[in-house]
């Protein structure tokens, strides 16, 4: 993940920069905003998701942390990116105008090293949740998720699900809330997992992994 001081450098004196704060549940910013202005997340959890209006289903594409940058997709072509934005925690942002940010990328070699390995973890991500979806059972993703959840190398997924309810972890995976509890309380007594306060912890990780056949 890029760090929130690899970014500083870069920003530090630039005049149009604003700290935005916002609070649990408010929802991020409308479109003519994001057309305007690039945000990197200082503090905080930051969901962003598609949502289908017709039957309310919604799918979350990625919970964006400290040093996470959007929309990245926007600045790189100019045009309006169709995803909403949800406040999970009370956030800090850095607020940059787009223009300034485009400037960089012409210009500063340094951080580029830093944005365009950036962009590539995003497609990566953006690959593994198609392939997830498409060819792994939601017992296989969630058992996925929760190893990697508890794995310091895994730098995007660590302490991910950390606080998250279970009807959050429910739209990360495509399913909804019922199908998660039902997997959860199998995996409970099973003695694989245990699950307080939102937290989850393994304690069988060779027994936990014998139950992913994707391992």
């Amino acid at each position: 993940m890029t760090k929130r001081y690899d970014i500083e450098l870069f920003i530090k004196d630039n005049p149009h920069i604003e700290l935005i704060k916002l609070k649990k549940g408010d929802t991020l910013l409308p479109h003519n905003e994001l057309m305007k202005y690039f945000y990197i997340i200082t503090k905080g959890k930051i969901k962003t998701y598609q949502i289908n209006f017709k039957n309310s289903k919604e799918q979350t594409l990625s919970i964006l942390r400290d040093g996470d940058m959007f929309d990245t997709i926007t600045l790189l072509d100019g045009k309006v990116h169709e995803v909403m934005y949800e406040v999970l925690e009370n956030s800090e942002l850095i607020q940059m105008p787009l223009e300034s940010v485009r400037e960089l990328l012409m210009t500063n070699r340094e951080f580029n090293k830093r944005f365009f390995p950036y962009i590539a973890k995003q497609m990566r991500e953006m690959e593994e949740l198609a392939s997830d979806l498409s060819l792994y059972s939601t017992y296989e993703r969630l058992v996925k998720l929760i190893l990697q959840n508890l794995d310091p190398n895994n730098k995007s997924k660590y302490h991910l699900l950390t606080n998250l309810s279970n009807t959050e972890i429910a739209k990360l995976l495509g399913t909804v809330r019922h199908v998660v509890e039902r997997h959860l309380k199998q995996l409970k007594s099973t003695n694989l997992i245990e699950k307080k306060n939102k937290q989850i912890q393994i304690k069988d990780t060779k027994k936990l992994l014998e139950n992913l056949e994707i391992f």
